[in-house]
């Protein structure tokens, strides 16, 4: 089994892949760890399958799986997580707003966490998108009882056990942290870098997931309340199945 995957959904991207790659090979290089990054392709209607295919014969750590249609970016993240090989698994963006220099601190944390999740700090992005994205902070907080930072950053790490039974829908990447700690898991939030897009359009806008990411945030509460939680206090006789 390999150290490390990498998991990158890539929706539209031909202008940011080939200044991707070399920085973040460049990183994982340096950390001693066997890996592999696997681009997932979801449906792009431009040249991303083809630049990722001619940088895997650069390099055979590289890997391509890419979806028939667009499916959106939790379906995306699903296939990355369900084809990945590493005891540890990280997940960014392909936009290179994520600064790969992050990984190594992501993947230590996870000598003492389950799963850690990234923290822009200092966004640098235009007001209106900060202010939208501090308000549905505070709105999924609220509805969700919970104390994440900033649940739109997909800059993750986790161990593998974490992702074996994870269920996503869509539009559930974003509550991957709390659907981690409804099962007991131990999760991080720590600060990342965060730097502005230099190629392409934002996938998202307040118009295209303001209501969505409402209706799944309700959904998402209505599962955390209800929730099995129960410990056993005694099980007496029940080693006779294995006589």
């Amino acid at each position: 089994m390999l150290d490390l995957s990498v998991v990158i959904p890539v929706y539209n991207e031909e202008e940011n892949l080939p200044r991707l790659w070399p920085e973040l090979r460049g990183v994982l290089d340096t950390m001693g760890l066997s890996f592999e990054v696997v681009f997932v392709d979801d449906g792009s209607g431009d040249r991303s399958a083809e630049i990722i295919r001619g940088l895997r014969e650069t390099d055979r750590r590289i890997r391509l799986v890419r979806l028939k249609a667009n499916a959106g970016e939790s379906a995306a993240t699903d296939a990355g997580f369900k084809g990945a090989r590493g005891r540890r698994v990280v997940t960014m963006d392909a936009d290179l707003q994520n600064d790969p220099h992050d990984i190594p601190m992501l993947v230590d944390h996870l000598e003492r966490w389950d799963a850690v999740t990234g923290w822009r700090v200092t966004r640098d992005d235009p007001l209106v998108r900060r202010l939208s994205s501090w308000i549905a902070n505070g709105i999924r907080n609220a509805v969700s009882d919970e104390t994440v930072q900033d649940s739109g950053c997909t800059f993750r790490a986790f161990r593998r056990e974490c992702l074996r039974s994870l269920v996503l829908y869509r539009g559930f990447h974003r509550f991957i942290p709390t659907l981690l700690r409804m099962r007991g898991y131990r999760v991080l939030e720590v600060p990342v870098t965060h730097r502005p897009r230099r190629f392409g359009r934002s996938k998202y806008g307040i118009g295209n997931r303001a209501f969505a990411a409402f209706r799944d945030l309700l959904v998402v509460r209505w599962m955390k309340n209800r929730t099995l939680r129960y410990d056993i206090a005694e099980d007496l006789g029940g080693d006779l199945a294995q006589e």
